[in-house]
């Protein structure tokens, strides 16, 4: 399903990412662990279609996600990601901010309100992002995340800014969104509970030292 190979990228000439290869085969789950500096959110970006590696090739079901000409919107209909910074828009509600990502990914046939309410959100559904707690805006980006059932689900430290209730209930919540889409799940962090949840590890070094 998904299939990584020799992906590299550079700042200003300047080493950021050596990604090793492996690959995902759909609805498996992963944790992507490194420290800081060895190109985990760079990853998720490439994995994202957000950003153009300087070398290697990403597949995603077979298909070259940085092929020219592939739109966002292909993309966007396949792949949903939770950023470290949730870029919940403040002008939109919760609900707003989840039917927005459902426009963008065409995605016409889920009740954004139910999905929602289904995470605990019910009550809260016409809030701004300031406020929610900060569990709860995790949980509007998750929602926002999976509203249009994407085949590949991306986390990047979703529990940096949780204590460890929060974090455990973050780490379970998108374990389970992804179950039930049926998603290949990657979640980037250095938290060691996280890695606990997951069976598969997929290790990054800092890219100056994975020659």
């Amino acid at each position: 399903m998904l299939d990584v190979k020799s992906v590299r990228h550079r700042y200003g000439g300047t080493p950021v990412l050596a990604a090793p290869d492996f690959g995902l085969p759909q609805g498996e789950h992963a944790v992507l662990l490194g420290p800081s500096g060895s190109g985990k959110t760079t990853l998720l970006h490439v994995l994202a279609g957000i950003l153009q590696p300087a070398e290697g090739r990403v597949m995603l079901d077979g298909e070259d996600l940085h092929a020219p000409g592939r739109d966002d919107r292909w993309r966007a209909a396949r792949i949903g990601m939770v950023p470290q910074r949730l870029h919940l828009i403040a002008a939109l509600s919760a609900l707003d901010n989840v039917r927005l990502a459902q426009r963008l990914s065409g995605a016409a046939d889920v009740d954004a309100g139910a999905l929602l309410t289904e995470l605990g959100l019910g009550a809260h559904l016409r809030r701004r992002p300031a406020e929610l707690s900060q569990g709860q805006q995790q949980r509007c980006a998750i929602a926002r995340a999976v509203i249009h059932r994407p085949r590949l689900l991306l986390a990047d430290e979703p529990t940096s800014a949780l204590d460890g209730p929060n974090a455990d209930a973050a780490i379970a919540l998108l374990l389970d969104r992804a179950a039930a889409c049926g998603a290949t799940l990657l979640v980037a962090t250095h938290d060691e509970r996280v890695r606990r949840r997951f069976g598969r590890v997929i290790e990054l070094r800092p890219a100056g030292a994975a020659a």
